[in-house]
């Protein structure tokens, strides 16, 4: 049997030096919720405000990572969870960069979500259920889905033929229905506060 030759080499530069420099911990919020429930809209206004602020940020988008990242990746059960794996190891990777990393992914089945929280240390996974009715979701529709998938021109959509398991202990639950991206943002800025995100760390 021979040795494997893949090893971890830790840089000389700590994730605490990074936090230093940047005058912030870093963490990740990682943002699940039906299609349409707004994840994208609340992610980078989170990050506007964030950036204003002067932190260091990056947003990891589930459409954006199917550019690139994850192209090969359909949509079976398998598939999404490969998805939701590779997004929360980059994620590790921004993390441990000193960035605050917004993941905006429907990932709608629980056993993935935790073993994505499961790759962070205590308090630096702060889960984010974008709560909205499904009903709202299929009004806005933003990019045709529901329609298709009541058609029966969509198979294995989340909310219509395939299931949504909702966070049953998330951080925060922001309910998009009920307020803006901008108030959505402020309760999420609210949270980083209150878990010392946006103190600097000594």
């Amino acid at each position: 049997m021979t040795q494997d030759p893949i090893v971890w080499h830790p840089s000389t530069i700590t994730r605490q030096d990074r936090n230093r420099l940047n005058g912030h911990r870093s963490g990740i919020l990682w943002l699940t919720g039906l299609s349409g429930a707004g994840k994208s809209t609340l992610a980078y206004e989170l990050e506007k405000q964030l950036h204003g602020r002067g932190c260091r940020t990056y947003v990891l988008d589930g459409d954006n990572v199917r550019h690139g990242l994850n192209r090969n990746l359909g949509f079976s059960p398998e598939d999404r969870s490969e998805n939701i794996r590779r997004v929360a190891e980059v994620a590790k990777l921004f993390v441990d960069a000193g960035f605050i990393a917004i993941v905006a992914l429907i990932s709608p089945v629980r056993l993935d979500r935790q073993a994505a929280r499961a790759l962070f240390q205590e308090g630096e996974f702060l889960e984010v259920y974008v709560k909205c009715p499904i009903e709202e979701c299929e009004r806005r529709d933003p990019k045709g889905l529901y329609k298709k998938a009541r058609a029966g021109e969509l198979k294995g959509f989340t909310g219509i033929d395939a299931p949504y398991e909702p966070p049953l202990k998330p951080e925060i639950v922001v309910e998009s229905s009920r307020h803006s991206p901008a108030d959505g943002a402020a309760q999420l800025i609210e949270l980083l506060g209150r878990q010392y995100f946006l103190i600097p760390p000594h």
